[in-house]
């Protein structure tokens, strides 16, 4: 398994062709540095296309959920800006609900 110990959501929409390299740079510009054992969430500008690039502590690894119906539920689109995400958090929106309205016991009571 590969341990992650912060997921960071990128506000700005990421142009799904981008490959590892491109993410990673992206990640470098608006954080400063890419961490071991952080995940980086970018969201295309449709929102229904998802890549996350992972820095397990000795390579960084790029992977792609795309949704069929619907849209993941993104933070609003402000220039450089990053969100720190909680895994409860995190699978909500992997799994397109709105995490944004998430209680700290996971119950969703806005929509």
């Amino acid at each position: 398994m590969i341990r992650i110990d912060e997921i960071w959501l990128d506000i700005e929409p990421l142009d799904m062709r981008a490959g590892p390299d491109t993410a990673l740079a992206l990640v470098v510009k608006v954080v400063g540095a890419a961490r071991p054992h952080c995940a980086y969430l970018f969201a295309n500008r449709c929102g229904n296309r998802m890549k996350v690039l992972l820095h397990d502590g000795l390579g960084i690894w790029l992977c792609t959920r795309r949704l069929n119906q619907g849209k993941f539920y993104w933070a609003g689109n402000r220039h450089g800006d990053c969100v720190e995400l909680f895994s409860e958090k995190v699978m909500a929106l992997v799994q397109g609900l709105s995490w944004q309205h998430l209680s700290t016991d996971s119950v969703i009571s806005v929509v």
